[in-house]
């Protein structure tokens, strides 16, 4: 077994895990902490999987301006002690454990059904999909005119929240 799919099966249980503190933590503090640490996790798997440009903006966007503003949201809204609030039977916990089922016996069924040498050789064009010059290169030639439609759209939304907040204080 090479040290690739070692870090990608440490990398991939600490995903788990960190996932699961972030939906059972009851302070939202400690669970957007857990969440931050979540999305390191996930950029380590995409660096084991050769997707350099996508960890970086998974660490940049994500972890970085996505997290701040969770963090300020959660700050903000001040939230204080909840009472706590028991239900015996509901539809909700039927239908949670019936897909988390599903989940688990759609993973077994994968994972026991692959031989263990697909699993662990990555495709030949791996390194150069992944990288930064592949990405801008197909995006600059194939999707040019998609990517300034959407760089129009979010000038547009940025001017609009500018104008709405200036209202406001005025």
């Amino acid at each position: 077994m090479s040290l690739q799919v070692i870090m990608f099966m440490i990398l991939g249980v600490g995903a788990i895990v960190t996932a699961l503190g972030t939906i059972t933590r009851r302070n939202p503090v400690a669970s957007a902490m857990n969440l931050v640490a979540h999305f390191f996790m996930l950029s380590g798997l995409y660096l084991t999987l050769q997707a350099q440009f996508v960890a970086v903006v998974q660490v940049l966007v994500y972890a970085g301006a996505i997290m701040v503003l969770v963090v300020f949201v959660i700050m903000l809204l001040n939230v204080g002690k909840e009472e706590a609030h028991h239900e015996s039977f509901t539809i909700r916990k039927v239908l949670g454990l019936v897909f988390a089922g599903a989940i688990v016996v759609q993973m077994l069924a994968i994972y026991l059904g692959s031989s263990p040498s697909a699993m662990s050789q990555l495709s030949s064009k791996s390194l150069t999909l992944g990288a930064t010059e592949s990405i801008g290169t197909v995006l600059f030639n194939q999707y040019l005119f998609p990517f300034e439609v959407i760089s129009l759209l979010l000038l547009s939304a940025l001017i609009g929240a500018v104008i709405l907040a200036k209202r406001k204080v005025d």
